[in-house]
């Protein structure tokens, strides 16, 4: 099992935007809307840091429009990232 961290949207959504750390060590984020739309993005950095890493999601998951907030936030902490699905 890997060690993983979750963030919900406060403004009424299903928004969910998480992060984990898979078996093999890729870190990956997960989005999921909670009705039509997932998506998964791995984390390019060997070892990211996890600080880092969940203050951009606690930024992104409080704003209106989570998945464009993500991007800006990630690119302001130099975290590159790479779709994997969605």
């Amino acid at each position: 099992m890997g060690i993983q961290a979750t963030f919900h949207a406060a403004h009424g959504g299903a928004d969910f935007l998480g992060w984990r750390k898979t078996r093999s060590g890729a870190t990956e984020i997960i989005y999921d809307d909670g009705v039509a739309r997932r998506m998964v993005w791995r984390v390019a950095d060997k070892d990211p840091s996890e600080a880092r890493l969940s203050d951009a999601l606690r930024v992104a998951v409080e704003a209106l429009k989570i998945v464009p907030t993500l991007h800006d936030e990630l690119r302001k902490r130099a975290i590159a990232i790479e779709r994997v699905a969605g």
